[in-house]
Parts: structure tokens; C-alpha cells; sequence
């Protein structure tokens, strides 16, 4: 597993965007695959039985998500009395695997790939970042092939117009 390890959070960070959800999405892939080992198939290669347990799990997490009703932190909560006690939040620390993060990612890309609609961005951060095949991304995905490229290009044209300044000046005018 430690092989894998740097690979995992590389896929996980850029689909959650950030240092905690990714360990707590590679935390649960891990679980759900040691809980299903016995299911995986000999002769297929094991990290890509890994993204696909992965990119499930975080399917699974953006639609319960989506069900539940979130509270903000910039909104407060009122004390039973009537006043706002306010939230004390840790401040961020030098964590060094988020320095790491941030050295090793451009923030203009990882920005733009998080703006994707989830379709795309799981289609785009398979194929031209994890360099799977068409075909390992549409077993990922669990879709079609056809559909994988249709992602692929709508993917990669979002992309070019939020990372293209020149791009983003036309589609203003």
C-alpha cells in the first residue's frame, strides 16, 4: 500500500480539493478495499482497482452531501441568549504536506480543475493527470468510452477558457 500512497493523494486532493478531505476520502478507499480484497481480479492492475474505489467513494460522498443541509462557519450560531458567540478556529499551522501541496501545485490549475463540473474533472484528472487509458477511465467512471471522450473535451474546453486570460477576455465580450 505505502507504494500507492503518493499516487492516492495525489488523485484524492485533486478531487476534493484540499489536504483533510483527501486523507479522509484515501482513508475510506482503503477501508472499503481491504472490506472487498477478495472481490478484486487477478491480472488487473491494482491501483487502478484503487482509483476506481476512490472515484466511488468520492461519488458517494458529493451526492450524500449534497442531501445534507450545511451551517457556515461565517455566519455563526447564536448562543441561547440571543448574542453571536462567534467561532474560534484554529489557525492554519505550517502543516508540511500542505506546504508540499502547495509547492507542487499550480493553484491556477488546481482552481479551475475544482470549478469543473464533477463529470468532467473526474474524466480530466483520470486521463491527462493519472494518464489512464480511455478504457481504464470509462471502467472507473463506469460509462461508456464514448462518453469518457465527450467528458474529455468538454473538460479540457472549460479548461483552456478558465486558464487562457485571452480566452476568458473573449468569452466576456
Amino acid at each position: 500500500m505505502a507504494r500507492y500512497q503518493r499516487q492516492m493523494y495525489r488523485v484524492a486532493y485533486r478531487l476534493t480539493g484540499n489536504h483533510d478531505d483527501a486523507q479522509d476520502l484515501i482513508q475510506d478507499a482503503l477501508f472499503e478495499a481491504f472490506r472487498n480484497f477478495h472481490r478484486f481480479e487477478r491480472g488487473t492492475r491494482f491501483d487502478r482497482w484503487l482509483y476506481r474505489i476512490m472515484t466511488n467513494r468520492h461519488i458517494d460522498r458529493v451526492r450524500r452531501q449534497s442531501r445534507v443541509p450545511w451551517l457556515s462557519l461565517d455566519q455563526g450560531v447564536e448562543a441561547g441568549d440571543g448574542r453571536d458567540p462567534g467561532w474560534d478556529v484554529a489557525a492554519d499551522g505550517n502543516d508540511p504536506a500542505d506546504l508540499l501541496v502547495d509547492e507542487i501545485l499550480d493553484e491556477r490549475i488546481q482552481r479551475a480543475l475544482t470549478e469543473l463540473p464533477e463529470e468532467y474533472r473526474h474524466a480530466v484528472i483520470l486521463a491527462d493527470i493519472e494518464e489512464l487509458s480511455y478504457e481504464e477511465v470509462a471502467r472507473v467512471l463506469r460509462c461508456p468510452v464514448g462518453t469518457v471522450r465527450s467528458r474529455l473535451h468538454r473538460g479540457r474546453y472549460l479548461l483552456r477558457m478558465k486558464l487562457d486570460p485571452l480566452n476568458s477576455c473573449k468569452e466576456a465580450e
